[in-house]
């Protein structure tokens, strides 16, 4: 199954986003993950001020069949939360890649963590592979 991509963002293995405007990370989940939790139902944020290590799981997405954390892809400090995604979660099915979770005032390891991640095609592989 082919799923949308976006070409500005970076994608990590557990398949959260992360884009880059003005030196702030923002992160959300990419639609193969929201295709996979199929209807989202509930979203728990960070709080704002949590420092967060990339690899650290700092939110959850609930759906009808399961629960999954959001991990950071990055590390800093949540400096910005999407409180509409508390009321209405299921936006995240609607436009994954506009309806962002958090936003992370970056570290200064930056940018070897987003050299870590990977682009929109290294993604779509690492999904088509793991599909099975």
């Amino acid at each position: 199954m082919a799923y949308k991509l976006d070409d500005d963002v970076r994608y990590a293995k557990t398949h959260e986003w992360v884009r880059m405007e003005n030196e702030i990370a923002i992160v959300g989940i990419s639609d193969a993950a929201q295709d996979l939790l199929s209807d989202v139902v509930f979203v728990e944020l960070p709080d704002i001020g949590e420092e967060v290590t990339a690899g650290d799981a700092v939110a959850v997405v609930e759906s009808v069949k399961a629960a999954e954390d959001v991990n950071a892809p990055v590390s800093g400090v949540v400096i910005e939360i999407n409180q509409e995604l508390e009321d209405t979660p299921e936006l995240v099915n609607d436009d994954p890649y506009g309806s962002w979770f958090f936003k992370i005032k970056p570290s200064s390891s930056i940018k070897n963590e987003l050299g870590r991640l990977m682009g929109p095609d290294e993604y779509a592989e690492f999904v088509e592979e793991n599909a099975h």
